[in-house]
């Protein structure tokens, strides 16, 4: 008996100018030409038309399929299930492939090599879905995922395992493709800052002086705010009051905001060594203020790679966002 599936149907002919090329609809959906082939190959999604010439067209009702085959594996489907699910057949198997590799050994539970256009390596399996969701520039996907990655996973792991390792793949391929991901960049940045923000519960009272708070602040110069935007929400969730200056922020504007709010502990950023600045360290490490006899200090912190391993006497470096949150709720906690 012939096990070979049955002959397709002719595809309906088209007008020349009707549907879309692989290529257009690639660039659309944020996939490769080679993804889109390869699930018509393997899974029997692809386009359905053919122009007077002979070359396929994919109709809306194939974008709409593709779009929908698209969303599912964004939040972690494997392919060979996600087509199930779109095509709707539980009873209707997947088009037979022939000539076609077998696939490489599955990673570890929980862990994912595969990330579409983007080199993760070895991450969360959430991290293919947010790459994928990045790359396609959906907003939609973006939002949901990483709120879905805070609320299983909580601040502290959803940065360290799920947004920075994204975060870095989309910089990576951004430096050494010229200015072809930015959009993918700013897109996912904003996103993660948005939803990093929407987790912090709304601010206490006013800070006092006999509780003080965390001040946050990124050196002069330096722009790149999220991991303290990070530090801030768990902060935030921790329960322990912080204030955030954010980028840039001046010599003399930092110094003016320590002596107002007399802060247990003062975390500055320097994302690039150019950017360090271990004279501030010091200058705000010595400050004091309260009555003669009793003055107190703030401790600084020091976060990001741009900080030399000789640091200035009298700073703590903490390893990563955990160790952090750690370090500063010992402080908040300690008088």
């Amino acid at each position: 008996m012939n096990s070979s599936p049955p002959p397709s149907p002719a595809a309906p002919a088209v007008p020349g100018d009707a549907g879309l090329t692989t290529g257009v609809l690639a660039r659309r959906l944020g996939v490769s030409p080679m993804t889109l082939r390869s699930w018509d190959r393997r899974y029997g999604i692809g386009p359905t038309a053919r122009t007077g010439g002979g070359h396929r067209r994919w109709t809306a009702a194939d974008v709409a399929t593709v779009e929908e085959m698209c969303r599912l594996t964004a939040t972690g489907v494997p392919p060979a299930d996600a087509a199930r699910a779109v095509l709707g057949t539980a009873a209707r198997p997947l088009p037979a492939a022939k000539d076609v590799a077998a696939p490489p050994p599955a990673p570890p539970p929980g862990r994912s090599r595969a990330a579409g256009a983007l080199p993760l390596g070895d991450v969360r399996q959430e991290c293919r879905g947010l790459a994928r969701a990045a790359v396609r520039l959906d907003a939609p996907a973006l939002e949901k995922q990483l709120t879905a990655a805070v609320e299983r996973h909580g601040v502290v792991a959803a940065w360290q395992e799920v947004m920075a390792p994204t975060l870095h793949a989309v910089g990576r391929r951004w430096a050494s493709s010229g200015d072809q991901y930015v959009e993918v960049e700013h897109l996912l940045s904003w996103h993660v800052s948005t939803v990093l923000r929407r987790c912090v519960p709304p601010a206490a009272d006013p800070v006092s002086p006999a509780t003080g708070c965390v001040l946050l602040a990124c050196v002069p110069g330096e722009q790149h705010t999220l991991p303290l935007e990070a530090l801030h929400a768990a902060l935030g969730r921790a329960g322990l009051p912080a204030r955030m200056l954010g980028a840039a922020v001046p010599a003399e504007a930092l110094d003016a905001a320590v002596r107002r709010l007399g802060p247990v502990a003062v975390v500055l950023w320097a994302q690039e060594s150019a950017r360090a600045a271990p004279a501030l360290a010091r200058h705000i490490a010595a400050t004091r203020w309260g009555m003669k006899g009793t003055r107190r200090g703030p401790a600084v912190l020091l976060g990001g790679p741009g900080w030399s391993p000789s640091q200035p006497a009298g700073v703590l470096r903490p390893a990563g966002l955990a160790q952090a949150v750690e370090a500063l709720r010992t402080l908040c906690t300690a008088g």
